[in-house]
């Protein structure tokens, strides 16, 4: 189990049972865990703001692997910061399903659960706002974000640890590039693996997305360093596995296929 503070951890699945948050399918304050307890696993995302690129990937994976997750009979919810606005974006554009989907505002289960909260170097002179967006720069650059320049150029070099992401047949639009069909990345690579330019031709798509419509996915910036975590439990509510987030795009364990840690043990 990863667990990077196994000592001083909250007692993670008590304070999400007691846990109400704004739900996007219905724009009502549920449970998170409402509709879980006869669950076999469940399997909880905290998630940073909802216009983070690590988000979408992570959505990505997840719609990508739908089939596999519903035969292992998980149970998926996650919160991520942000509005009803802010997640009906994010669901409407990753397919997440939004009756998963709660929000947080002001980032509290992140706090609650000791999640990382980002570089917070405190600049004179600067608002709120404008200090996360000079610290997530920072952190973009690799500064208090380990593994972050690792992972982008992982991106662009391709990665034959990491299964192919995109069909031949498919044609990635959405992006600032001409329509790119999957067969391009073939000729670059090969088949049967993380091709060069692959991932980073999804992030560009990503970040397209969410730089047009940033108002929406961000309606409060002061969150943007805020990272996240990943929790798994069995149908006892006992722990079995956590990730929690110490870097942007670093939100699994093991990035070539983040969610291994379930699916291929």
């Amino acid at each position: 189990m990863n667990t990077q503070t196994p000592s001083l951890s909250p007692d993670i699945y008590s304070i999400l049972s007691q846990t109400q948050r704004l739900r996007v399918s219905d724009g009502k304050i549920k449970p998170v865990l409402d509709g879980c307890s006869n669950s076999s696993q469940l399997l909880v995302l905290i998630w940073s703001q909802l216009g983070d690129f690590d988000n979408l990937e992570y959505a990505w994976w997840l719609v990508r692997e739908k089939e596999k997750l519903r035969s292992t009979g998980i149970t998926i919810r996650a919160i991520g910061i942000g509005n009803r606005n802010s997640g009906i974006k994010f669901c409407e554009y990753t397919g997440f399903p939004a009756e998963w989907l709660f929000v947080d505002t002001k980032a509290e289960i992140h706090a609650l659960l000791g999640l990382y909260r980002g570089l917070s170097i405190q600049f004179p002179m600067l608002s709120t706002s404008q200090k996360a967006w000079l610290n997530l720069m920072l952190m973009c650059a690799g500064i208090g974000s380990p593994g972050t320049l690792k992972e982008v150029f992982r991106g662009y070099k391709g990665d034959k640890k990491a299964p192919q992401l995109i069909a031949d047949e498919e044609i990635v639009r959405g992006t600032p590039l001409p329509p790119i069909k999957g067969s391009f990345f073939k000729a670059a690579g090969g088949t049967g693996f993380q091709r060069p330019f692959e991932l980073a031709t999804l992030r560009l798509r990503n970040m397209t997305e969410v730089l047009n419509n940033w108002n929406t996915y961000v309606p409060d910036s002061s969150y943007l360093t805020q990272r996240g975590g990943t929790f798994h439990f069995c149908s006892q509510g006992k722990l079995i596995y956590e990730h929690r987030d110490r870097g942007i795009l670093g939100f699994a364990e093991n990035m070539s296929n983040p969610l291994s840690f379930i699916l291929y043990k």
